[in-house]
């Protein structure tokens, strides 16, 4: 069988919880992280390697896992989802979920889809544009991307093929009477503010707002690595600028903050 088909696929957990990142932080929401992802980010702090069982958490916050074989059918993982109750949606993320495109397209879920992607596979996202009625879309700046190259501000190849694949990415999910889509970037101390500018630029008549996440230490980190004044600056000014192009907002991962799955 292959990583994932119509009817099984690889999952890495199961659990109930609150969204930690965007304009929707704070909402409570079924979260379905799928293994697997077709890029390598240097600050991904997510496990999504392939494992033979999914963690599931059926009572939230209890810390306590069942172990369910992989791969999971259909069938299966709405089983998994039915416990949980008052759910605003049930997020799609990993990893990478539109690896799971053919898999989501045949699930039948009570609750809205609210799909967390890297905005990389056009191809996918067709299959499952009509399914999902949120969509947090990442825009990986090429800094972040393994292969690219800072002194020069170039990138390989296949990193340019990874932005106009985004770029492609927000206009099949774009938002609409029905469906909502935002755009995340994560911007770093060295962050360039001109790339930020322009990622911004390519997508902003596609998204309802773009959110600035500020790259989040969290325990220990947090009282050592603070980012400084000049930082705060950076960020302030850069959401100034963008919000000549649409609602732009600064919100770290909260969810790491207080120490949430």
């Amino acid at each position: 069988m292959s990583f994932a088909d119509s009817e099984f696929t690889y999952v890495k957990e199961v659990f109930c919880s609150v969204q930690g990142e965007g304009p929707y932080v704070g909402i409570r929401q079924a979260f379905v992280r799928f293994s697997g992802c077709n890029l390598s980010c240097e600050y991904c702090d997510t496990d999504f390697a392939s494992s033979d069982v999914c963690n599931y958490e059926k009572v939230e916050g209890s810390s306590i896992f069942e172990k369910i074989p992989n791969p999971v059918s259909t069938e299966k993982l709405e089983a998994m989802l039915h416990p949980f109750k008052k759910l605003h949606s049930i997020s799609l993320t990993g990893g990478e979920p539109l690896l799971h495109a053919d898999f989501i397209k045949n699930l039948d879920l009570s609750f809205p889809l609210y799909l967390e992607s890297n905005m990389t596979l056009p191809e996918q996202a067709k299959k499952i544009y009509e399914k999902v009625t949120f969509v947090a879309g990442d825009f990986k700046l090429p800094e972040a991307i393994l292969g690219f190259c800072p002194e020069t501000s170039e990138t390989h190849v296949e990193n340019t093929i990874h932005v106009e694949n985004t770029i492609e990415c927000f206009k099949l999910l774009r938002k609409n009477s029905s469906r909502d889509c935002f755009c995340k970037i994560v911007v770093g101390r060295n962050t360039k503010f001109e790339i930020v500018m322009l990622a911004a630029e390519a997508v902003a008549d596609y998204v309802s707002c773009i959110i600035l996440q500020p790259e989040t230490p969290v325990g220990s980190a947090a009282r050592t690595q603070q980012p400084g004044q000049a930082y705060i600056q950076k960020m302030l000014k850069l959401q100034k600028s963008l919000l000549e192009l649409a609602d732009t907002r600064i919100i770290p991962q909260t969810h790491r903050m207080w120490g949430c799955l």
